[in-house]
């Protein structure tokens, strides 16, 4: 059953606050939570993340119908690379070393914020070449 686009851009949007204000504070604890967004978005799909949730319950009903959708695989997939980077980023925050907690999350905010300003899913992009690949490959 394909999505709301609205509902992955909303999530980006979170997202990208999220990580600005990890990447500005360099609080392991905000990433902590986002790691943890992500893992949920990757393992149920972007509806069962809590972004997902809040745009599902508080502002689809106060939004028109959807006009576009798309497959949810895609944004499922942006989760789970999304989750690697904010994991590998908490280890380098809590542990160190620092750049690495720095650049893993500098990577993950420039793929949530390249989705919520202007649409563009890095992570779905990646999903779509990894499957013309493989799907040749076979």
């Amino acid at each position: 059953m394909d999505i709301d686009v609205r509902g992955p851009r909303f999530g980006a949007v979170v997202t990208t606050v999220v990580l600005a204000v990890a990447l500005i504070t360099g609080s392991a604890w905000l990433l902590a939570w986002q790691t943890f967004a992500f893992a949920l978005g990757a393992a149920g799909g972007v509806g069962r993340s809590p972004y997902g949730w809040v745009f599902r319950t508080l502002l689809r009903p106060r939004l028109g119908p959807p006009t576009e959708f798309e497959a949810p695989e895609p944004p499922r997939f942006a989760q789970g690379v999304g989750l690697v980077f904010a994991a590998v980023g908490l280890v380098g925050f809590a542990v160190g070393p620092e750049w690495l907690g720095l650049a893993a999350t500098g990577a993950a905010l420039a793929a949530a914020f390249l989705n919520a300003a202007f649409g563009y899913c890095l992570g779905c992009e990646m999903y779509l070449l990894v499957r013309r690949v493989t799907v040749r490959a076979e």
